[in-house]
C-alpha cells in the first residue's frame, strides 16, 4: 500500500472516531468493530469483533447492559463505558 493510501486510510479512521466523539454516545447497534474498539475502553479489536458477531447472531441490543452477554465483556467494562454508549435500534 502506498504511503498516500495509508495516510488517507488513517485520516478516514481518525475522522470517523472524532466525528463519533463529537456526536454523542456510540450506538452499539450500528457501530462497526473498528469504531467499537476505538471508543469502548477495555475493548480491543478481538472483543469488538465478538460484539458485532453477537449482534448479528442475536439481533440488536435492547440495552447497554446486554453487552455483558458478549464473551469477554463483563459488567465492569459496561459500567466504565456506560456514559459513552447508547442503544438505538437500526431501521429495517
Amino acid at each position: 500500500m502506498s504511503y498516500l493510501r495509508s495516510m488517507i486510510l488513517l485520516f478516514s479512521v481518525l475522522l470517523a472516531v472524532s466525528t463519533q466523539a463529537l456526536s454523542g454516545p456510540l450506538n452499539i447497534n450500528t457501530a462497526d468493530a473498528s469504531v467499537l474498539a476505538e471508543v469502548i475502553d477495555g475493548v480491543g479489536e478481538r472483543k469488538a469483533v465478538a460484539i458485532v458477531q453477537y449482534r448479528e447472531t442475536h439481533g440488536p441490543f435492547a440495552s447497554v447492559d446486554e453487552l455483558a452477554n458478549v464473551k469477554g465483556i463483563g459488567m465492569k467494562t459496561v459500567e466504565n463505558n456506560r456514559g459513552s454508549l447508547t442503544v438505538i435500534s437500526p431501521r429495517p
